[in-house]
C-alpha cells in the first residue's frame, strides 16, 4: 500500500509490476498515515485535512469507494489504530478543540461514532500506539509530551515531556514492557 503527498493511495502485489487498485487519486489531501487492519481485510488512510477513510481490500473494481470516510479532527488527523476487531478505532491529530486523541466506533452511523475526545496535546497528537494487552493508547505529541490512555476507564493515566520537539515515533516491544519515542530533535 503506497500514499502520497498528492493525496493518491495505491495498491500493489509483489510479482505484478502494476498497481492493483488505486484508492485515491491525486488532488486529494497528503496521505499521513496509512495501515492494514490485523485481518488484513481492510485498509484505513489518514490525511492533512482531518479525514480517515477505510476501504475493504478484496475490492474488484479499479477506484473503489471507501466504506466509511469521516472527518475525525479538524485540522489534521496524523495517525491511527485499528482497535480489536477494526470496529474501533482510535485517532491522533490537531483539532481546533485541543480533542486531538480519539476513540470511534465504526458499526454506527457518523453521527454517533465519537465515543470519546481525550483533551491532550496542545499543539496537536502527532503519533498514536495502541497496547491491545494493556487496553492502553500512547500518543505523542507536537510539543514533545508523551499521553498514555486507558481506553476501557477513558481517562488518561499519565503525561510526561519525553523531548523538547515534536514526537515522531512510537514503537512497543511485543511483550508490552516498553516503548520507545523518537523525536523531530
Amino acid at each position: 500500500l503506497t500514499g502520497a503527498q498528492d493525496g493518491s493511495v495505491r495498491m500493489f502485489e509483489w510479482t505484478r509490476p502494476q498497481q492493483l487498485v488505486c484508492f485515491r487519486q491525486a488532488g486529494n489531501a497528503r496521505v499521513t498515515r496509512m495501515y492494514f487492519n490485523s485481518q488484513g481485510n481492510k485498509c484505513g488512510v489518514a490525511d492533512g485535512e482531518g479525514f480517515l477513510s477505510i476501504w475493504q481490500v478484496n475490492q474488484t473494481t479499479s477506484n473503489p469507494k471507501p466504506y466509511l470516510s469521516w472527518q475525525c479532527h479538524s485540522k489534521t488527523t496524523s495517525d491511527f489504530a485499528f482497535i480489536t476487531s477494526s470496529s474501533l478505532v482510535a485517532t491522533s491529530g490537531q483539532s481546533n478543540d485541543n480533542r486531538n486523541v480519539c476513540l470511534w466506533d465504526t458499526l454506527v452511523s457518523s453521527g454517533n461514532s465519537l465515543i470519546h475526545a481525550f483533551t491532550c496535546h496542545d499543539h496537536g497528537a502527532t503519533v498514536l500506539q495502541y497496547a491491545p494487552k494493556h487496553q492502553l493508547l500512547i500518543s505523542g505529541g507536537r510539543k514533545g509530551y508523551i499521553c498514555i490512555f486507558d481506553i476501557r476507564q477513558r481517562q488518561i493515566l499519565h503525561t510526561f515531556q519525553a523531548h523538547e520537539s515534536a514526537v515522531k515515533a512510537l514503537a512497543l516491544d511485543p511483550s508490552e514492557d516498553y516503548f520507545v519515542t523518537g523525536s523531530a530533535e
